[in-house]
């Protein structure tokens, strides 16, 4: 074990008391009650089922919806299994409690340290577990892996600036990531990174967000806001960061310069900035309703601002044409599958390292177009709005591009079956005749 692991694990020993504190903390702000929290420490909330069980670990919510559909699938596939997935967010727990297959329990992870490690695999006793993305933590990679538990990690991603910093600490990187069973990549990039590292078990595939599916939304719901909307044009800007509420709202007075009835529905990221979100509206001069307070869209709403959670399945649905945020600044981009399978046309900035690949495709088949700067947007937007032929073929192609990625899923059940030692279910003996 190299020296970097071994002091880490003094580390995070001695430093576990402050660490669930603040973490136990956060999640009281956010609503979670007493007994869940303690989750966060290996204690159990839940009952293990008999059977086997598959444990998923993810981040927060997009990883962990990402997983939600390979679950499924892998439940189709293993009728005797349950499967257990770990977040670190109240958010994540929401929105997967909303959405969890058959067979799922949710439970917050247990910090990285090795007491709430071992409460949570001798009670869970995970027959495999798959990590998602970016999730390497040391000790909770050793501990599962000491049980004999095959682990495989999906979707990983490594940036240039990334790989140079893992080189540097080969020795360390190689200790982490041998764990792994099967490194699934979702990039070719991430993949050449890893096996110069000397990880053989990387294997480039497709975006597990590319397989996650169309966002739910409330029929229901779809049906009143387009009551609402009528015939007026529309668009929608999703996940705004500081910086790019600015740029969406001028570009929002362009359009209304061509036609006085569009509306926006703005989207941020994390609807607790709503507020500043709403004054910067209303500084533009621009009228405001919002969704949290249960405002309807009247005539006069000029952007409507969706700062509730959970609901951004809704908006792909009702908007023909997103700008997809985290773009304009460097956040690295956000899912652009999610508004492809609803079929609404995609515009983005020019700053996407996370969907690289992802962008490029897209662009190149006329499902996503990049817009570098606020002037570009401002152009773009009333542009297609008014060109519904032009509209129309983008979204179709983004519906294309979004069913091409479902033909992946198969396989990539089939790798992690064969990685992780997961059999179908072996039949009950025949009883020896009397």
């Amino acid at each position: 074990m190299p020296l970097t692991v071994r002091l880490y694990r003094v580390a995070a020993g001695l430093l576990a008391p402050v660490a669930y504190r603040r973490v136990s903390a956060r999640l009281a702000e956010q609503g979670v009650s007493p007994a869940r929290r303690r989750e966060r420490m290996g204690h159990a909330t839940a009952a293990r089922p008999a059977g086997r069980r598959v444990w998923f670990h993810a981040a927060s919510v997009g990883e962990s919806v990402s997983v939600l559909r390979l679950i499924e699938r892998l439940g189709a596939r293993l009728p005797d299994a349950g499967f257990l997935i770990t977040s670190g967010t109240a958010t994540s727990a929401r929105v997967v409690a909303e959405r969890l297959p058959p067979r799922t329990t949710h439970q917050f992870a247990p910090l990285d340290t090795g007491p709430a490690l071992r409460r949570f695999l001798s009670h869970w006793r995970p027959d495999a577990a798959v990590f998602v993305e970016s999730e390497l933590w040391p000790q909770m990679l050793i501990e599962t892996r000491a049980t004999g538990v095959p682990i495989a990690l999906v979707n990983a991603r490594l940036s240039d600036r990334s790989a140079r910093r893992w080189k540097r600490f080969g020795a360390t990187a190689r200790y982490i990531l041998n764990h792994f069973t099967l490194i699934h990549c979702q990039d070719a990039r991430t993949e050449t990174h890893l096996r110069a590292l000397g990880l053989a078990q990387a294997q480039k595939g497709a975006n597990l967000k590319a397989l996650a599916g169309p966002l739910p939304f409330e029929t229901q719901a779809l049906q009143r806001m387009r009551a609402q909307i009528g015939d007026r044009a529309l668009w929608l800007a999703s996940s705004t960061h500081p910086g790019e509420d600015q740029i969406v709202i001028k570009a929002h007075g362009a359009v209304l310069k061509g036609d006085p009835r569009a509306l926006l529905i703005l989207v941020p990221r994390h609807p607790e900035r709503a507020d500043a979100i709403e004054t910067l509206i209303r500084g533009a001069g621009l009228t405001c309703a919002r969704r949290s307070r249960g405002d309807e869209i009247g005539n006069e709403s000029q952007v409507y601002l969706a700062d509730t959670l959970g609901e951004t399945g809704l908006w792909y649905a009702l908007a023909p044409l997103t700008c997809l945020c985290g773009s304009f600044t460097p956040v690295g981009g956000h899912n652009p599958y999610e508004p492809a399978h609803a079929g609404s046309a995609v515009l983005h900035g020019p700053l996407y390292a996370n969907f690289a690949e992802t962008y490029a495709e897209m662009d190149a088949n006329g499902a996503a177009r990049e817009v570098p700067d606020e002037a570009s947007l401002a152009r773009a937007v009333p542009e297609l709005l008014a060109d519904a032929q032009a509209l129309t073929a983008m979204r179709d192609a983004a519906r294309a591009f979004a069913a091409h990625q479902q033909d992946v899923l198969d396989d990539l059940t089939d790798t992690l079956c064969a990685a992780l030692a997961l059999g179908p279910p072996q039949e009950a003996p025949a009883p020896c005749p009397s």
